[in-house]
């Protein structure tokens, strides 16, 4: 999905920032729930469009066997500044919010290899660049936790396998790294895809009130 194509301002589906945008809504606001709905598909995972068919907006959307999904809609710098997501047994949320009454409709889907992720293949020493432009090293060990290396930029937290292919739940929490969110509340999906090559995974989290999203490269 890197280089994606020109996009549909999300601005039309929904009101959200990613952190770091000018425009960013407090970071303490919960996810809206009401009555938001989303395309629902089949287990797996997918590319999805939404939006102006002229212009779309693209993403990727996991789906579990769970019944849990999630959805992450790109900028134009292939950067998620929109997520839907909907936990085992529970209803469709979204952050850093949305209107009561938001419908997200898919117009395109595309399947793409789907497998569970093996945790301890991750053990290792990555780098990611910030909204900033500063750069922050973290480890990830056998055993899912991530712990911060020597960087300004403390990155911290967990990961455990979870239904939906292709990724691992992931609890972020950081400090002195510029706008992102310093919270142990920030919660998402680690992710991997080919075409997110040559990172080796994206750390996608929210706090409900901005979207992180950072590409994750093996040092």
């Amino acid at each position: 999905m890197k280089r994606l194509i020109s996009l549909f301002p999300l601005a039309a589906v929904l009101g959200l920032a990613a952190c770091g945008g000018n425009d960013a809504p407090d970071h303490g606001a919960p996810p809206a729930t009401a009555t938001l709905s989303v395309t629902d598909l089949e287990p797996g995972a997918y590319v999805v469009s939404v939006g102006d068919a002229d212009n779309p907006t693209v993403g990727k959307y996991y789906a579990g066997t769970d019944g849990s999904r999630y959805l992450a809609l790109a900028d134009a710098e292939d950067k998620a500044t929109a997520i839907y997501r909907r936990d085992q047994g529970g209803s469709w949320v979204a952050a850093p919010g949305a209107d009561a009454s938001a419908s997200v409709k898919l117009l395109s889907q595309a399947a793409v290899p789907a497998a569970s992720v093996d945790l301890a293949s991750l053990a290792g020493t990555y780098t990611t660049v910030l909204p900033g432009g500063a750069s922050a090293s973290f480890t990830v060990t056998a055993e899912g936790k991530i712990a911060p290396g020597a960087s300004a930029c403390q990155l911290s937290g967990t990961l455990a396998a979870q239904a939906m292919p292709n990724t691992l739940g992931l609890k972020l929490s950081t400090s002195a790294c510029g706008t992102l969110p310093a919270s142990a509340s920030a919660s998402g999906v680690l992710a991997i895809d080919t075409d997110y090559q040559p990172a080796s995974f994206r750390l996608i989290a929210d706090d409900g009130g901005c979207v992180v999203d950072l590409w994750a490269y093996r040092d």
